[in-house]
């Protein structure tokens, strides 16, 4: 059965990303990209949003403020690229322009339930905060990874991942430190009905 991996890549605070801040805050080094190098095909899930954005990139848009891709950040779109994509989306058309993307229109967490009962593989997301929500809480979540740089993006954040998530316990499975400051963790998450002490009032 394909394993459901949640991938999240954040500042300390929580966001997903920051105004002003390039890709992975500016702080990868040369063991975390040896690290993301080194991962194991997967195919990528993704909403209509991340779509769009990173459709653009891969096709030569580049994001605001930068004059250019950073040499990391191509490779990135480039490997994605390459990787078999399944995007969950009711409002894009197609064909999509995006090499190796297929449009999903039913319900997500139904389709991806019937992804895990297929077959061997790795299944996991990029980006799409809602779709990671709605399937951590229908329980299809295997394991929730977050790569942390050493920011707090308290002025300028975006994208507060974690907002209108259910309580969640996780058992953590792992954990790493690159290049002496970005801390990788790695769970296996619950979904909690009440959280320890009860349900709220």
């Amino acid at each position: 059965m394909p394993e459901l991996l949640v991938d999240f890549i954040t500042s300390l605070d929580g966001y997903a990303s920051g105004e002003g801040w390039p890709g992975f805050w500016g702080l990868e080094g040369p063991e975390y990209l040896a690290w993301l190098g080194e991962q194991p095909e997967a195919t990528r899930l993704m909403g209509a949003n991340t779509y769009r954005l990173m459709s653009g990139f891969a096709a030569g848009q580049v994001p605001d403020g930068q004059d250019a891709f950073r040499a990391e950040e191509e490779a990135s779109v480039d490997e994605l690229t390459r990787a078999p994509k399944v995007v969950f989306s009711s409002s894009l058309k197609e064909p999509l322009t995006w090499a190796n993307s297929t449009l999903v229109r039913d319900d997500a967490v139904e389709a991806v339930r019937a992804m895990k009962a297929e077959g061997p593989g790795l299944l996991s997301t990029i980006g799409s905060l809602s779709l990671c929500r709605s399937l951590l809480r229908a329980g299809l979540v295997d394991r929730f990874r977050v790569v942390m740089f050493p920011v707090i993006t308290g002025a300028t954040g975006a994208e507060r991942i974690y907002d209108g998530y259910p309580d969640v316990a996780l058992d953590m499975t792992g954990h790493r430190t690159f290049d002496g400051r970005i801390q990788l963790v790695e769970y296996k998450p619950r979904v909690l009905e009440y959280p320890p002490l009860g349900a709220p009032a």
